[in-house]
């Protein structure tokens, strides 16, 4: 069982794929399912220990390891860690689906961080005031997005919630091959 971040990392690089919390529906193992921490909350409240250290490690991982981890989410909607070779050989080719073959809605949002990246919430607040969106019609808009490897979280450890860029900022190699 998994009580480390090296563990957790070295266990991303052997299963090539893995949720971070697990899902039923998914075929990939999960963080979360092979971690050998307490799932009980502190007296005084908060996370359990297993609950903070697979949420540090969903984040710390791939801002750690950015040339060998990918953190994205998968058709279900599920997010994984993925090794960066399986990501660039084999999901990349197969999931990747170009903005303008996505619903006008994500096509909007994506626009919306192409020329300007931002933090969920601002930018949550930009597309229901100027595509009058609801949340809901938001988020699953900007899921869409990352399933179909149209943008990316930044993996800056200075950012410490979900920063969007379009994929290409990051990882304009692997963009250009397929494009």
């Amino acid at each position: 069982m998994i009580t480390t971040f090296d563990e957790a990392y070295q266990f991303v690089l052997k299963q090539k794929v893995c949720t971070v919390f697990g899902s039923k529906d998914s075929p990939y193992p999960s963080l979360w399912d092979h971690t050998g921490l307490s799932e009980q909350k502190p007296s005084g409240g908060g996370w359990s220990p297993k609950v903070k250290a697979v949420w540090d490690w969903k984040t710390r991982i791939p801002q750690t390891y950015p040339d060998t981890v990918f953190y994205g989410k998968v058709p279900g909607g599920d997010a994984v860690l993925m090794e960066m070779q399986h990501f660039r050989n084999v999901h990349y080719p197969v999931a990747f689906k170009r903005v303008c073959e996505l619903d006008p809605l994500s096509q909007d949002v994506y626009e919306l961080i192409r020329l300007e990246p931002d933090y969920t919430g601002p930018l949550r607040k930009r597309a229901i005031t100027r595509l009058g969106c609801t949340k809901s019609q938001f988020d699953s808009a900007l899921k869409r997005l990352q399933v179909s490897l149209n943008i990316v979280r930044s993996n800056d450890p200075k950012l410490k919630n979900d920063f969007w860029l379009p994929m290409r900022e990051v990882h304009l190699d692997i963009v250009s091959q397929y494009e």
